[in-house]
């Protein structure tokens, strides 16, 4: 996927792309080990100032959606969208990580390499013959406005690292409608049949599709299971439907969205609308109206996966249209870590950190942090912050060795959290805390991870240098439990 502002990005870089790769791009064994050796020794003249220890970023170029998101033969799998070549956004390729336990990472070559058709987004299954099946959007230029195409491919792996494309690629061609927007599979089981939703719009208005198959190459189509009316943005994008709780999350990152007071302040959203829905009939009745699902200035294109009856989410730790200050370094882009999802009484989404996160934790200290202290903690460190709510609540996050701060504060009398990055790039929320306030916080290299109770997440990039000062601005003392993280992320 990609915003409409990147269209002629795309015809740009495919132009200067391929006659210079041109060998590098064919889905064979040679090119693949072509691109794996490029990879090797480009990541070794990466910059590491801001580099991540404990999120899963690029070795090297530019990524952004996550992808493929699944769990196949006792391992997680995670794709996402890359482009190894440069730390801007170029023809898409598949990066792949895996993981025991989703905390600790481990590279894997290259899944998806672009030939006549682009690799954007989509998703991942295993089908009945224990294959691990990647189902994507190819997308492919032409010569007449609108100059691109997109259809949805398969492609096939009996090991989970080495894929075959489809010989019959596309499975699925056109949008109902002939949109040519009509990308981002996301696909699953349900009784006898796979279904797919994919995202997509009709004259100007994002809208979600619906299909079914009975082998994952025949589809049929089943349903628009929601559409903008006008006030929900153009596009939406990356969509993920699924069952929780004994309801049904309608999950998507919607382009176009206007801002409303304090709702909506990012350049593209990602949030979920909760309602009912009959394999039946196809319809989706929404009971709540759409919700964000993160407040901070960089998360989107969020998918799910669920196994072992625990629905769990990662995101794309970015925004577009934004800059990426570690583009200068060699790479750009990383993920969130992975979160669980339940739905609580008021049909909202509750977010938490997975509980393997702990696996992570070193070294812990407690700090009593009175009024204006400070404390200089490492670069990658979780934090637990407890203080009365019935105060006001301040806390500087700044490099050690200067570079980008951010402050984060709660105010009793107005019921807002808010996060200030830079001194005025401001996003907030309410927010209702239980009696025992606490906030938990995962600070890495250049990223700050907020969850207050997990009614409340905020995501945002901030890019400190040399470690992370922390300064009490409140007025009460504030008790802070603090644990060192371990690198997890090995290439």
């Amino acid at each position: 996927m990609l915003p409409i502002k990147y269209l002629t990005l795309f015809f740009i870089t495919l132009t200067v792309f391929v006659p210079t790769h041109s060998k590098s791009v064919k889905q064979d064994e040679e090119s693949k080990q072509e691109l794996e050796a490029y990879i090797e020794e480009a990541k070794k003249n990466v910059n590491p100032r801001y580099r991540l220890t404990y999120h899963v970023s690029a070795p090297v170029g530019w990524i952004n959606d996550p992808n493929g998101f699944s769990f196949y033969r006792g391992r997680y799998h995670l794709f996402y969208q890359y482009y190894p070549y440069d730390s801007k956004w170029g023809p898409m390729h598949w990066g792949h990580v895996s993981s025991t336990d989703l905390a600790t990472w481990e590279y894997l070559p290259t899944a998806l390499i672009p030939e006549e058709e682009m690799c954007f987004s989509g998703s991942a299954v295993v089908d009945d013959n224990d294959r691990l099946v990647l189902m994507y959007t190819g997308r492919l230029n032409t010569d007449e406005d609108p100059f691109f195409t997109e259809s949805q491919y398969l492609a096939f792996s009996d090991d989970g690292v080495n894929f075959t494309k489809y010989e019959g690629n596309p499975v699925l061609q056109s949008a109902p409608n002939g949109s040519p927007d009509f990308r981002d599979p996301k696909a699953w089981r349900h009784g006898d049949y796979w279904y797919v939703v994919i995202g997509s719009q009709n004259e100007g208005h994002g809208r979600v599709l619906l299909y079914r198959s009975p082998d994952l190459i025949q589809w049929e189509f089943l349903s628009v299971l929601g559409e903008s009316e006008g006030d929900m943005g153009y596009m939406w994008e990356c969509p993920d439907f699924f069952e929780l709780d004994g309801k049904y999350v309608l999950l998507m990152s919607p382009q176009g969205l206007e801002a409303k007071g304090d709702r909506f302040m990012n350049l593209h959203q990602t949030g979920y609308i909760i309602g009912d829905f009959s394999y039946d009939t196809f319809e989706f009745t929404p009971i709540e109206e759409f919700k964000e699902i993160d407040f901070g200035h960089d998360f989107y294109a969020a998918t799910t996966t669920e196994v072992d009856g625990r629905r769990l989410l990662i995101a794309w730790f970015g925004m577009w249209e934004r800059e990426f200050p570690e583009a200068e370094d060699g790479w750009a882009g990383a993920m969130t870590i992975v979160r669980s999802l339940k739905l609580d009484d008021k049909n909202r989404l509750i977010m938490e950190p997975i509980s393997e996160m702990e696996s992570l934790r070193q070294d812990l200290t407690q700090v009593k942090l009175q009024s204006g202290d400070s404390y200089d903690f490492g670069k990658a460190v979780e934090l637990l912050v407890t203080g009365s709510v019935d105060e006001k609540i301040s806390l500087l996050f700044e490099g050690r060795d200067g570079g980008a701060f951010a402050e984060v504060s709660w105010n009793p009398a107005v019921g807002k959290v808010v996060i200030d990055r830079n001194d005025g790039d401001i996003r907030q929320v309410e927010w209702e805390p239980a009696d025992s306030f606490e906030w938990r916080i995962f600070l890495d290299t250049s990223s700050i991870e907020l969850f207050c109770g997990g009614e409340v997440v905020f995501s945002t990039r901030v890019y400190a240098l040399g470690g992370w000062r922390v300064s009490n601005r409140s007025s009460q003392t504030l008790n802070i439990r603090s644990y060192d993280l371990k690198q997890s992320i090995f290439s």
